[in-house]
């Protein structure tokens, strides 16, 4: 059997081939880690690849797709996009769309004292003149303040993610975000899937991959 052969090579190795494996070992993981690390700069999320674990968002992803995402702070969340992100008490990240959009604005009053008896409209812009004593003249000013929540939905499910939410939550909000999907690859995650659901199965795979490493002497 593979794994017989493996065992065999392993006895057969010295102390010194053991070691230098090891340590080939070592470096492969952490130039592994440094990517990783390096593709979390890049995109600005904290898991920049991730597996549809469900069907929910089905037929847009199906179970065992790998995504590829970014979370930018700059790029504004859309309805229709497609989002990842964490629930309190969940441990598992959601992939499902953005629904709808709350977005919460300010308005700003300011007085400016002229001479003329009209307002002038381009002395600010995106404002209103408000009513205000002859010479004074208030206008009032609407501005974003940052302050969006979002609702998301699963487009294969038939209702929106509220009940998903923890307990009084009605809608997500931007620190929710673990990133926002960009591309993915078909069914190559289902490994992945494997792995999660049979314990066993992936220890079987990490025993092999180490040991295929300690003894492959090229």
């Amino acid at each position: 059997m593979l794994s017989l052969d493996f065992l065999d090579d392993v006895r057969r190795m010295n102390k010194r081939q053991l070691y230098y494996q090891v340590l080939n070992f070592g470096m492969i993981v952490s130039s592994a880690l440094m990517i990783w690390k390096g593709l979390m700069v890049m995109t600005g999320s904290e898991s920049p690849i991730v597996v549809v674990l469900s069907g929910s968002m089905e037929p847009a992803f199906h179970r065992g797709d790998l995504l590829f995402l970014t979370n930018r702070i700059e790029d504004p969340i859309r309805v229709g996009e497609i989002v990842v992100f964490r629930i309190e008490g969940r441990e598992i990240p959601i992939v499902h769309r953005v629904l709808k959009i709350h977005e919460k604005f300010m308005v700003q009053h300011r007085s400016c004292s002229v001479r003329c008896c009209a307002p002038t409209p381009s002395l600010f812009r995106n404002e209103t003149p408000l009513s205000a004593p002859l010479g004074v003249f208030v206008f009032s000013q609407t501005l974003q303040n940052g302050d969006i929540k979002f609702l998301t939905k699963g487009d294969n499910n038939a209702v929106d993610d509220r009940g998903l939410y923890k307990r009084g939550q009605h809608w997500l909000e931007k620190k929710d975000v673990v990133g926002r999907a960009r591309g993915f690859v078909p069914y190559i995650g289902i490994v992945t899937i494997l792995m999660n659901d049979y314990p066993k199965f992936k220890y079987a795979v990490l025993f092999l991959l180490g040991l295929f490493v300690l003894v492959h002497r090229e």
